[in-house]
């Protein structure tokens, strides 16, 4: 039993090895005049040590996009907290997600494919992506949305959940959501605490075979927060859904509908500007916010997805979990 429990169940092959992310960055960091990493623990070693050297390798390594990144990568890198990367730099989260021109995989080619159980299935393409986050954002920015602004999501694990974020965080605004099998006190527990300009929700969601309806939730939760401008509603359950009943509601496809797609405009913001208000579950009183700055986000994303699940283009990563925690 012992000598099986040394056997390794698989072992990658040397061509594996040789084609991983990992491997490409280590030439990377080698090529670029960094130190000769042999291996994955090196590797780790380098970036608690050296910090600033290893995030400078791996932005220039994934291509970030930005306006600037300037030339000091840490600030402070003793103090927690209160360290600052990258104090300088300024970009746009969702610019560096739908790559406008720079993508490495076609356009035509599934950005994301999306089942609701067994009853809707749908495929979004990356032209298709660009081309309604486009959309939603000129809608959003004309509904007064910018910088700083926060776009509370009642929402499923959608294709709009995404494309709620990407318009949103094209402008500056920062995005929250949680999940529609939420009470009225659970949301607004959470979104109470956040002032939201607009709320986008679903018509409803289907579980266990069965649809179920958000839009009789909304009157409640409208009441309690009134900073909210307008309501968004996703036809999900019913094709065109009846907002009529809603204060200052139009279905995704009318709130979009005075904009064609047009080129993407992106706003770059400061590295730390927030991006995402995430919660936690709300088991010790009422739910705390968690605030996830742009750039720190953009970068530990590109670590694990990159370096440390070495998923390349066309791979497709599987997420399955509500919208409602901080998956």
């Amino acid at each position: 039993m012992d000598e099986l429990a040394k056997t390794p169940m698989w072992s990658p092959s040397a061509e594996r090895r040789s084609a991983c992310n990992v491997a490409r960055f280590l030439a990377h960091v080698a090529n670029a005049g960094g130190p000769d990493l042999r291996d994955y623990g090196a590797a780790w070693q380098w970036s608690v040590d050296e910090p600033e050297a290893f995030w400078s390798a791996l932005w220039d390594f994934c291509g970030v996009i930005a306006e600037t990144r300037g030339d000091i990568a840490l600030v402070d890198g003793d103090a927690m907290p209160g360290a600052r990367f990258f104090p300088d730099a300024r970009l746009n989260f969702a610019e560096n997600l739908i790559r406008p021109g720079r993508r490495s995989v076609p356009d035509d080619s599934p950005a994301m494919i999306f089942f609701a159980e067994d009853q809707r299935t749908r495929q979004v393409s990356w032209a298709e992506l660009e081309a309604v986050v486009s959309r939603l954002s000129q809608a959003l920015q004309a509904s007064g949305v910018g910088p700083g602004d926060r776009v509370a999501a009642y929402i499923p694990n959608m294709p709009e959940a995404v494309i709620g974020m990407l318009a949103a965080s094209s402008l500056g605004a920062i995005w929250s959501s949680c999940s529609p099998d939420f009470g009225p006190r659970g949301v607004l527990d959470r979104f109470g605490q956040i002032e939201p300009k607009v709320l986008i929700t679903v018509d409803g969601y289907f579980y266990n075979g069965k649809s179920h309806s958000t839009l009789d939730k909304l009157d409640e939760i409208l009441a309690e927060l009134p900073t909210v401008e307008r309501v968004v509603v996703i036809p999900l359950v019913d094709e065109a859904p009846d907002v009529s009943g809603v204060a200052n509601a139009a279905t995704l496809p009318d709130f979009v509908a005075p904009f064609p797609a047009a080129a993407l405009r992106f706003t770059p913001m400061p590295f730390n500007a927030p991006l995402y208000i995430l919660f936690s579950s709300g088991t010790t009183g009422v739910p705390k916010c968690i605030v996830h700055g742009a750039g720190g986000t953009l970068l530990q994303h590109l670590k694990e997805h990159r370096l440390q699940s070495d998923v390349k283009p066309g791979d497709r990563v599987f997420y399955f979990t509500t919208c409602g925690w901080m998956m």
